[in-house]
């Protein structure tokens, strides 16, 4: 990956320019802590997991070495092999593990080395891990584990390391799925849902991993599930994302202040369960509704969004609800910037939206 970004100084750059902030007014936020990025965040979460469940446990493809990203870097020296242990390559194997770890009571960490390749554990997570609590009455469950995994867009991934799936999962009742946007956002995010009681899957945006920095309190804390947040208070659209697609649409808003347009950004963090609330209060107050995510359009989880706003505040809405999304093609490789939701796609649907 390093040897590619630096035969690619052009698309380095194009990645570096992707403007980064947590904050709700634009600014880097200060929490008071080290400053570090996505993939140290990610990891400092999973040392206090370790350090402070003696029955928790991170396994996955080359983990032991610290992961192709780095996370996992420093665990298996200081937890031991028992504890940190890498795995064959059978993701099926990965997740059906982790179930069986859960059900006996175990915090599960499991990590799946990039999103593209969770489909093969596809029906342990759905058949299994989702019904586990339902099918026994609530005698039993793996509410224990979590399911780590790299997800989007890194600007040469092409078909098979690129991709965001996230809406397959928010089609199967008994699991939750979370994706921060920001290093102090992963941390206390990953830490609510590997002590959550529900399995969780955790997608991390890898296009942030390194290129998101803030400062991050370096103790114990966790961020509330299903919560979502405005980051960016406005008045005339409200704009709905999750991931390092914030970064993107943060941009948009910024230029179409410079045109005389208020724009509300909420990041969504949890999509299943989702705010419906925070989202309904935002539409009804300025009438209008845009949604942007990587993934392809059509059956994206910006659908869900769009369908249940349209059933919540229809006679508040003053135009059709807007989506900016992937194409519906697979993950292209040297078209990756004709496929991407960029930042101009979306200040011109902020636009027309406002202007319908």
């Amino acid at each position: 990956m390093v040897s590619i970004l630096r035969r690619s100084p052009k698309l380095l750059n194009s990645i570096c320019r992707r403007r980064f902030s947590a904050s709700s007014d634009g600014n880097l936020t200060s929490h008071g802590g080290k400053s570090m990025n996505l993939y140290s965040a990610i990891n400092q979460a999973l040392h206090i997991a370790l350090e402070t469940d003696p029955r928790s446990y991170v396994f996955g493809e080359d983990v032991g070495f610290g992961g192709v990203f780095r996370c996992t870097t420093g665990l298996v020296d200081r937890y031991g092999k028992d504890r940190v242990f890498n795995t064959p390559l059978c993701e099926q194997g990965i997740v059906g593990f982790g179930i069986g770890l859960a059900a006996m009571g175990n915090r599960a960490i499991a990590e799946i080395q990039f999103a593209d390749y969770i489909y093969p554990a596809f029906d342990q997570i759905v058949n299994e891990a989702a019904k586990f609590r339902y099918r026994s009455g609530n005698q039993f469950n793996c509410g224990g584990l979590t399911i780590r995994a790299p997800y989007g867009a890194v600007g040469h991934g092409g078909h098979y390391h690129s991709q965001s799936p996230e809406a397959f999962f928010c089609h199967v009742p008994g699991i939750k799925v979370v994706i921060p946007r920001s290093p102090y956002q992963a941390k206390g995010l990953l830490l609510s849902c590997i002590r959550d009681q529900n399995p969780v899957v955790f997608f991390e945006p890898k296009w942030l991993y390194r290129l998101a920095v803030e400062e991050v309190p370096e103790h114990d804390f966790m961020l509330p599930l299903s919560e979502a947040e405005v980051i960016r208070e406005g008045s005339d659209i409200t704009l709905v994302g999750w991931g390092a697609q914030l970064s993107v649409m943060e941009q948009a808003c910024i230029d179409a202040e410079k045109d005389g347009i208020s724009c509300e950004l909420i990041d969504l963090r949890t999509l299943i369960p989702w705010d419906k609330e925070t989202v309904e209060a935002s539409v009804k107050k300025t009438g209008r509704l845009l949604i942007s995510h990587e993934a392809p359009v059509t059956g994206g989880f910006g659908a869900e969004i769009s369908a249940s706003i349209v059933e919540r505040c229809f006679l508040r809405l003053e135009a059709p609800v807007s989506r900016v999304c992937g194409l519906d093609t697979p993950f292209p490789l040297v078209f990756e910037p004709f496929y991407m939701p960029t930042k101009n796609k979306i200040l011109d649907a902020i636009k027309a939206t406002v202007k319908y």
